[in-house]
């Protein structure tokens, strides 16, 4: 549950990059959403690779 909750902190942190970019137009918050987001893909990775090796360990 770890692995999850970091995910959601990592998306909840992006919400004022994505305003800032979206609403005030700043394009320096773009970048920190992409970096963000490349981020986010790791972890989600990550969590992705320990549900299939928990649900793999719990069959044998």
């Amino acid at each position: 549950m770890e692995k999850f909750k970091q995910l959601l902190d990592s998306v909840q942190a992006m919400e004022a990059d994505f305003q800032k970019f979206y609403e005030k137009g700043q394009s320096a918050a773009g970048t920190r959403i992409r970096k963000s987001l490349s981020e986010l893909k790791k972890l989600a990775q990550d969590l992705r690779e320990d549900v299939q090796n928990t649900k793999n360990s719990r069959k044998s």
